[in-house]
């Protein structure tokens, strides 16, 4: 069975609901990235932090997976898909997908500021004084600017098995996770996902210039075609 890897980012959630919370600005829901998505941020106002990723996470537990979602895991009938999103909402989950990595973190869990190992499932509220068993304050299992990307290595060795590589709804600018379509091999042909795309097609890259929800099921269902023909 080929291994298709899909890199998705931003769109392929926002037609399910997720706000992208980024304004023309550059601001977050108002504020500046600094003050809501970094440890710098954290320390200075850690009550403002807690309340921005809250309200983050009412919000994904009242959207459901999308097309596109779905799409990915018909894929999973005749390839074996391995994503890797800069999501942190769980969508392609709940939408059945089973190989999933979450490269900045994952919105419906918290981990200790004691031990970045301690992490555990939570759905609701965070709030100052929920602490870890080491009495340390809890914070949201999200990667911050400014912080490591933990998953970046597991993410380069699975894109350089990739037989066929799949780019939805993202800008590929954003780093570490943009220098993942570097690991995939020099052969594998590339599909990338977006009604705006920012690059060139090129000789092994294909562009589809659609949203998620109208480009990933009209790929799915070719890959699929040309599989059961082959």
């Amino acid at each position: 069975m080929k291994k298709a890897v899909v890199l998705t980012g931003a769109g392929v959630s926002a037609e399910s609901g997720i706000k992208t919370f980024r304004d023309a600005d550059g601001l977050w829901e108002g504020h500046d990235i600094m003050e809501v998505a970094s440890p710098i941020g954290w320390k200075k106002n850690t009550e403002l932090v807690l309340d921005f990723y809250n309200k983050r996470r009412k919000q994904l537990l009242q959207v459901e997976p999308n097309a596109a979602h779905y799409a990915l895991v018909k894929l999973q009938e005749k390839y074996d898909v391995q994503i890797i999103t800069q999501n942190i909402d769980d969508l392609h989950e709940r939408a059945g997908s089973t190989q999933v990595t979450h490269l900045h973190g994952e919105l419906l869990k918290a981990r200790s500021t004691f031990d970045e190992d301690l992490i555990m499932d939570w759905k609701q509220d965070i709030k100052l004084g929920d602490f870890c068993e080491h009495n340390h304050q809890l914070r949201p299992h999200v990667v911050w600017f400014g912080e490591a990307v933990p998953l970046f290595q597991k993410s380069a060795e699975i894109a350089a098995t990739a037989d066929i590589l799949i780019i939805i709804g993202t800008s590929m600018q954003v780093y570490p996770a943009a220098s993942l379509v570097d690991f995939a091999p020099r052969h594998t042909p590339i599909y990338f996902i977006d009604p705006n795309p920012n690059i060139g097609e090129s000789g092994r890259l294909e562009i589809i210039s659609k949203t998620a929800v109208d480009g990933v099921p009209q790929l799915v269902d070719r890959l699929i075609n040309d599989e059961d023909n082959s």
